[in-house]
C-alpha cells in the first residue's frame, strides 16, 4: 500500500466515525424534538382548559360583582333611611343631658336654700329661746 492509499484509508475511516457520530446525534436530537413536541402539545392542553376555566370564573365574578353593586346600593338607600333616626337620637340625647344639667343645678340651689333655711330656723328656736327668757323674767 501506498502512502495515498493509506490516507485515503485514513481520511475514508474518519469520514465513517463522523458519519455514525453525527447520525447518533442527530437521532439524539430526533428523540428531544419528539419529546419537545409532546410537552408543547401537554402545554397547549393545558392553556386551553386554562382558558376556559378562567372564561368561565370571569363570569362569575362579573355576576358576583353586579350582585355585590346591587346589594351596596340597597344598603346604602336603607343608611340613608334611617340617618335622620340617628340624628334624632344625638338630639334626643343632647335634651337629655341639658336636662340632667339643669336638674343638677337645681338640686344644688334647693340644697343651698335647705341650708340657709336651717340656719335661719336654728337663729329663730334661739332667738325665740332668748325672747322667752327675757320675758319670763319680766
Amino acid at each position: 500500500m501506498t502512502g495515498g492509499e493509506i490516507a485515503g484509508l485514513i481520511a475514508a475511516s474518519a469520514f465513517a466515525v463522523l458519519v455514525v457520530f453525527i447520525a447518533l446525534v442527530l437521532w439524539k436530537i430526533s428523540k428531544t424534538v419528539d419529546q419537545v413536541t409532546k410537552t408543547v402539545d401537554e402545554a397547549n392542553k393545558t392553556i386551553a382548559v386554562v382558558t376556559s376555566d378562567v372564561d368561565i370564573l370571569s363570569r362569575q365574578v362579573e355576576g358576583l360583582l353586579v350582585k355585590s353593586n346591587d346589594l351596596l346600593n340597597d344598603v346604602n338607600q336603607k343608611v340613608a333611611t334611617i340617618d335622620p333616626l340617628f340624628q334624632a337620637v344625638a338630639d334626643l340625647s343632647d335634651s337629655v343631658s341639658e336636662l340632667n344639667h339643669s336638674s343638677k343645678n337645681l338640686v344644688s340651689k334647693i340644697g343651698s336654700a335647705g341650708k340657709a333655711t336651717s340656719k335661719a330656723g336654728v337663729v329663730g328656736k334661739v332667738g325665740g329661746a332668748a325672747f322667752r327668757a327675757m320675758r319670763s323674767k319680766k
